[in-house]
């Protein structure tokens, strides 16, 4: 047996090494030499590029830094079975000094962003102090850690005020076939500022990568990507009565067979893949925009994203954790606020970017069996922002009609305050 590990070397010699697996049993010794010595990019050139064997650009990786680009571009981005990285976390991270996109470009357009912005400023330090009295600290709890806690949940709290345009900063990081292939449907997303970013993304790639991205253009398949993205980008539908619906075709009968896996699953431990076969579980629910962006990076499915829009109402989770003046003055700037962005001269994507996070937009997700109980359980804790806690809560009691017998490790506990959320943090150590 020998193992090996080669990191010193760029993604596209990585996948030349591995790629070299395929046809020849030499060690990857010999392979590593044989890309010291002639390079990769003519061989990526000709067999990822020219012959299509994609599966060679799996096996080469990169990382993509994106900044000051608006929430809804890292909707775009992340929206992918296969993505990978991290973004700004409007829990934790004062928005107050981003940047806003405003595509609009008006005196109108620009108010409409700064009334929310002021709004989310302004409200913080009432927010917090009205946090304090209702989640006294224990004399058990200390002090730095309360305090951080606090921060988070006014934030949690606030966050629903920020317009879709305020600007965050997230990681790709991405094989160079996943990259092409996101890419190649980036470019004809309907948002102007997604364009721009998707061109942005692969004009470096090209750069660095010339060999890996020098694919010719074929006119079918733009305009079949263009007919996607104009037309299939968004989801906007409510064709249920409540604010909930949850269905499934998995045959319950037909898990029984595998009753010791139903009933002795321990905690944090995942069903079987294998059992993704018998089905899926859908669901629909009106969830904040702000929230919909945690139950998204759940990829193991299909999550449709939706089309912001002020058509559902405002979450009242928001207005009922603020002190009773504030929430009368949040009622009434949502009121002027959905006036002004009606007044807009804009197109429904464009609008989006006016709307606050705190609105509702109509959710659907689709998962396997496994992916289901991991999606549940891991948003039924409270460390969850409480408006998606609540539906994973309405899964999870879904779940348990339908399959009496598998064994939930959710989370339901009414009470979603925890001052652990202060320890929720990356700090070095010293």
């Amino acid at each position: 047996m020998k193992i090996f590990i080669y990191d010193e070397f760029n993604p596209e010699d990585t996948a030349m090494m591995q790629a070299l697996y395929s046809r020849s049993a030499e060690s990857v010794t010999v392979h590593a030499d044989k890309v010291k010595q002639s390079g990769s990019g003519k061989f990526m050139e000709k067999y990822y590029v020219g012959y299509g064997h994609a599966s060679i650009a799996d096996c080469g990786s990169t990382t993509i830094f994106i900044e000051g680009v608006s929430m809804l571009v890292a909707k775009a981005v992340q929206d992918w079975p296969l993505y990978s990285g991290q973004e700004t976390s409007s829990r934790y991270i004062d928005m107050s000094r981003q940047a806003i996109i405003d595509p609009v470009g008006t005196s109108m357009s620009r108010a409409t962003l700064d009334k929310w912005m002021a709004f989310y400023t302004g409200s913080q330090a009432a927010v917090g102090e009205h946090l304090r009295v209702k989640y006294p600290r224990r004399k058990d709890e200390d002090e730095a850690v309360y305090e951080q806690a606090i921060k988070a949940r006014t934030f949690d709290i606030l966050r629903g005020f920020l317009p879709a345009g305020v600007t965050t900063q997230l990681s790709w990081h991405t094989n160079l076939r996943q990259a092409h292939d996101k890419l190649a449907f980036l470019h004809h997303w309907p948002l102007p500022e997604v364009r721009a970013v998707a061109d942005g993304i692969h004009n470096l790639l090209r750069a660095r990568y010339g060999h890996s991205f020098s694919h010719k253009v074929d006119e079918n398949q733009e305009q079949y990507r263009q007919l996607i993205g104009q037309r299939h980008t968004y989801f906007l539908e409510k064709k249920y009565p409540n604010d909930f619906r949850a269905t499934t075709d998995i045959r319950y009968n037909h898990l029984l067979k595998y009753r010791e896996l139903l009933t002795a699953r321990p905690a944090r431990t995942n069903l079987p893949h294998f059992f993704t076969e018998y089905g899926l579980c859908t669901f629909d629910f009106l969830l904040d925009f702000g929230s919909f962006r945690d139950i998204h990076r759940h990829r193991n499915g299909v999550c449709r994203m939706p089309l912001l829009t002020t058509r559902f109402g405002f979450n009242n989770w928001y207005l009922e954790q603020l002190p009773p003046s504030l929430a009368r003055e949040a009622r009434t700037l949502i009121r002027e606020q959905k006036t002004a962005i009606a007044s807009l001269k804009a197109t429904p994507e464009l609008t989006q970017y006016y709307i606050a996070m705190g609105f509702n937009v109509s959710g659907r997700v689709s998962y396997g069996l496994p992916a289901t109980v991991y999606v549940v359980e891991l948003r039924s804790g409270k460390m969850v922002h409480p408006t998606l806690r609540r539906v994973a809560h309405q899964m999870d009691k879904f779940l348990r009609r339908k399959f009496p017998l598998l064994k939930l490790h959710s989370d339901l506990d009414p009470d979603d305050w925890d001052v652990r959320r202060g320890q929720q943090d990356i700090t070095e150590k010293i």
